[in-house]
């Protein structure tokens, strides 16, 4: 509970204007983009810089009071809801690119840079930042090292975390710790950094980030390949992994899926056929030809009914743009959208998308299925209504057995969109007792009063293995 000498020690520090504890303006991040998670905070906090971030922490340590780090509410596993309430902290005074080092290929910036703005600005110097979030044009910078974000060229180059080099971070009890840096190699002591990336603000709050650029690629080109038969699909996609080709890009996207996007989009997508693989290879000009080539090769031998190159940069922007739209186009249909990212290997992604239409037709629900095939890593949609009470259940029930089946062909429970409180109960499926509880071990080191981002990764009840019965 935040008292009025608490309240008048938090606009000492920030200033007036910068604390909103009305009803409006805990409303307005009362939820992110998780349906079913709304929980007002007690209030909302807007630091200006790091130390005052320091010192806003001490007094919430001091008093127990929980704290949310949050960005631009992009979030899908509810991570930053304020479920117990407490303080939202907002970067949205942190939010500049401090330094572009093109000797050694990193930039500097803080947690509130909108992900795009921060790309957008270090290609214009030629450099290239591959983690590309379908979020990206409003997800800031510090929600995706918290969440440890994927994107579309996750194949090839990695999420999130294989580019943090170095961060700045305000402990629980309101100390200021940094790790790595500007290097190329550091193994002194625990590697801190990678143990904060996807942390979810259950560890500390990320103020400063130092990420590694790479040359942009010097030119891309990109496959539309169209199927009748989503195995075969399947059977391309690992098809081309086992001759050694890895694309940038490598997604898929099923009939329901594709009906949904062409109808938002109306870029020209063929809705008669059962699935699509986007294919993008990014290199030198004669890689790229090569890799392409052989690429079509292959689909056409896995019954690809139709292989199209992109004519144009402009054709292929549209095709990855109508990709990153899917989950827009799918939020038209209901009022509440589920999207979920169960991830298997990439061998049982025939298997796994199989299950999920079996699953859907089970529980009487509309299941749409995309994703990023060429990791795994696919999102089973559901539009729905969480008004109505019956289908909610069944869809629950029906996403519980999608993860169920994610573990049982060998995968996870997600890939890119965090635990938060959506995933939480099925936490235990992934790692079982002893590694919750090694976790927890971890937590409590950090954190022994329970202030950061509480609530989050670690459920009240696990869900315990079921028998699946299809």
């Amino acid at each position: 509970m935040i008292t009025a000498d608490i309240k008048t020690t938090f606009i000492q520090i920030v200033g007036a204007e910068n604390y909103d504890d009305s009803k409006a303006g805990r409303l307005v991040y009362s939820y992110d983009a998780t349906p079913q998670f709304q929980s007002m905070p007690d209030a909302v906090i807007a630091p200006r810089n790091t130390k005052e971030v320091s010192e806003i922490v001490k007094v919430c340590n001091e008093h127990k009071i929980p704290i949310v780090p949050r960005g631009s509410g992009t979030n899908l596993c509810a991570g930053t809801c304020p479920t117990e309430g407490g303080l939202v902290l907002l970067f949205k005074h942190m939010n500049q690119i401090l330094e572009v080092d093109e000797e050694n290929l990193t930039v500097t910036l803080q947690p509130g840079v909108i992900t795009l703005d921060m790309i957008n600005t270090i290609e214009a110097k030629g450099l290239f930042y591959p983690p590309d979030p379908s979020s990206m044009k409003i997800s800031t910078i510090g929600g995706n090292i918290n969440e440890n974000s994927g994107g579309l060229r996750g194949l090839k180059y990695g999420v999130t975390r294989d580019y943090v080099i170095g961060l700045e971070i305000v402990l629980a009890n309101g100390d200021i710790i940094r790790t790595g840096g500007k290097l190329a190699k550091d193994v002194a002591g625990y590697d801190l950094t990678r143990l904060f990336v996807g942390s979810e603000g259950t560890l500390g709050i990320i103020t400063e980030a130092i990420l590694k650029l790479v040359p942009m690629p010097e030119t891309k080109k990109t496959i539309l390949a169209l199927y009748q038969d989503i195995e075969a699909a399947a059977r391309s996609v690992s098809k081309i992994i086992a001759n050694k080709i890895i694309p940038t890009t490598l997604e898929f996207l099923d009939q329901p899926t594709l009906q949904v996007v062409e109808d938002f989009a109306k870029i020209g997508l063929p809705t008669n056929v059962q699935a699509v693989l986007l294919i993008e290879q990014d290199g030198p000009e004669e890689v790229v030809d090569r890799d392409i080539k052989k690429i079509a090769e292959i689909c056409t031998a896995e019954q690809a009914v139709s292989v199209q190159v992109a004519q144009s940069e402009e054709h292929a922007m549209a095709l990855r743009t109508a990709r990153r739209s899917a989950l827009s186009a799918l939020a038209r249909l209901k009022p509440t959208t589920i999207l979920e990212d169960a991830t298997v290997p990439r061998s049982e992604i025939a298997k796994m998308v199989r299950a999920i239409n079996e699953i859907a037709e089970k529980y009487d629900v509309k299941i749409c299925t995309f994703g990023h095939a060429g990791d795994g890593n696919l999102h089973p949609t559901c539009p729905t209504d969480s008004r109505n009470h019956d289908e909610i259940e069944r869809v629950e029930k029906a996403f519980a057995e999608i993860f169920e089946t994610a573990i049982e062909l060998g995968g996870t429970i997600t890939g890119e969109h965090g635990v938060g409180m959506m995933k939480a109960p099925y936490l235990e499926l992934k790692l079982g007792q002893e590694g919750i509880a090694a976790m927890k071990a971890i937590k409590n080191s950090f954190d022994p009063n329970n202030i950061m981002n509480p609530g989050k990764v670690f459920a009240k009840d696990s869900r315990k293995r079921v028998v699946v019965t299809r």
